[in-house]
């Protein structure tokens, strides 16, 4: 079987298991076990299949993912989430989206703390979405800020897939943590003025000036005194986690450890936490990290399937046959990735494509850290990018039933358009991405 008709196979057959309504996970489960019985040997292929679906959650490095998603969790279900956002929301008097700000500076904050886009967004998620919806926000001011700071968390050190880039594609991983900050600050920066300016026309801006008419105008010491009250001794979470990994005390499970302490006798402290509260942050931990370690199985399998198929390597011989320049390749390279972020999870794209690009960017002298750099954004696109993305599937996990995919869908799509404009600038101005990494040198 030629690798187009087999690619033509899956993708159909998950295309039409989704239009006749299966979940987006069911969905791959069923693409996975017909591609283990057709491309890996019948039984022994679907044994297989539940061998590697295993170990693609068995792996340690994903324990800090329900340990933030509990850190979460606890701050909302104590009520302590709310009070913290409404001290903060008392500062930005004179912004519209106030808790749409408030949820990008927050995700931005704590994506340089959790290197995990996926804890990132499950925590904001469920910290501030109901909050958000409650105040009339609408949902693409809602969610969308939401799960795109969630991104940024691959760009952000510190980030554990730039980590993983730099050891499997042999460049320099201090060189791509600090290649990544400028690209993410501009897509935070990006992400602000789009809130802003869509704020102003929309129902959300409206519920903040009602909100305030609501409350008057308060005196400046009424609007600190709740911040200092509320936000600044919680910061300690954040610093207790930042500075144990900085220092290199703690590993980032064992940061994420020590996060979930500090929420713990932060609740106690505020006399927050009750033995109900506590059953429930529980029980929703274990719903949200059941969702995502499901979509991880369900993604990683249909990555191998490809794989064992030889999808993915005709994909890849497309671009060697032809004779391309160092830009155009690149960009090649970048469009390669863009399209597999619709279907296959991070991890995997690297493990698949970094064989064939790490040597194709060699000989056409294309810098490292210039292309993991946009690598890393690439992927971040494919977080958002409809019909699959992983960020799009945890944020339906977090949201109220009431809201469809589609609402997901369309919340990502303003976002997804600033990443890409910031993908577009390093591509032609590589100074963005390399200018750090140089002056360390």
């Amino acid at each position: 079987m030629e690798w187009y008709h087999a690619l033509m196979i899956m993708l159909g057959t998950l295309f039409t298991l989704m239009l006749v309504g299966l979940p987006v996970a069911f969905a791959f489960l069923g693409v996975n076990l017909l591609g283990a019985w057709l491309f890996m040997g019948g039984e022994a292929g679907i044994a297989q299949l539940v061998r590697n679906s295993v170990g693609a959650i068995s792996s340690f490095s994903l324990t800090p993912i329900p340990l933030f998603v509990m850190m979460g969790e606890l701050l909302f279900h104590t009520g302590l989430a709310f009070r913290a956002i409404s001290s903060i929301e008392q500062l930005i008097t004179r912004l519209p989206g106030r808790l749409s700000v408030v949820s990008i500076l927050g995700g931005t904050t704590f994506a340089a703390l959790s290197g995990s886009t996926i804890a990132n967004t499950a925590m904001m998620g469920s910290a501030m979405l109901p909050e958000m919806l409650k105040r009339g926000y609408h949902p693409t001011l809602a969610m969308g800020p939401i799960m795109a700071v969630g991104g940024i968390a691959m760009l952000i050190p510190p980030s554990a897939l730039a980590v993983m880039l730099g050891s499997l594609a042999g460049v320099s991983i201090s060189g791509l943590l600090v290649g990544g900050i400028i690209p993410g600050l501009l897509m935070a920066a990006g992400f602000l003025a789009y809130v802003i300016l869509r704020s102003r026309k929309e129902e959300a801006d409206q519920a903040d000036e009602n909100a305030q008419l609501d409350i008057g105008q308060p005196s400046r010491w009424q609007r600190w005194w709740p911040f200092f009250r509320d936000v600044v001794p919680l910061l300690g979470i954040f610093v207790a986690v930042v500075g144990c990994m900085l220092a290199g005390w703690a590993s980032p499970t064992e940061s994420a450890a020590i996060g979930v302490l500090a929420s713990l006798i932060a609740t106690l402290a505020y006399r927050t936490l009750t033995l109900k509260n506590l059953m429930v942050s529980l029980m929703e931990t274990t719903k949200v990290s059941v969702i995502i370690l499901f979509v991880l199985v369900a993604s990683t399998g249909f990555s191998q399937q490809l794989s064992f198929s030889g999808a993915t390597g005709g994909l890849l011989s497309l671009i060697t046959d032809y004779e391309l320049s160092a830009f155009w390749l690149t960009v090649g390279m970048l469009a390669i990735i863009l399209i597999m972020g619709c279907v296959i999870d991070q991890v995997s794209m690297m493990m698949i494509t970094l064989p064939f690009f790490m040597p194709l960017a060699a000989a056409a002298g294309i810098d490292p850290v210039w292309l993991g750099v946009m690598m890393l954004i690439a992927m971040e696109l494919g977080l958002l990018t409809p019909p699959f993305g992983l960020l799009l599937m945890v944020m339906q996990g977090v949201v109220p039933k009431s809201i469809r995919l589609p609402q997901i869908y369309a919340a990502a799509v303003p976002f997804l358009l600033i990443e890409a404009l910031v993908l577009v600038c390093i591509l032609l101005l590589p100074w963005l991405a390399t200018g750090l990494p140089g002056l360390m040198k």
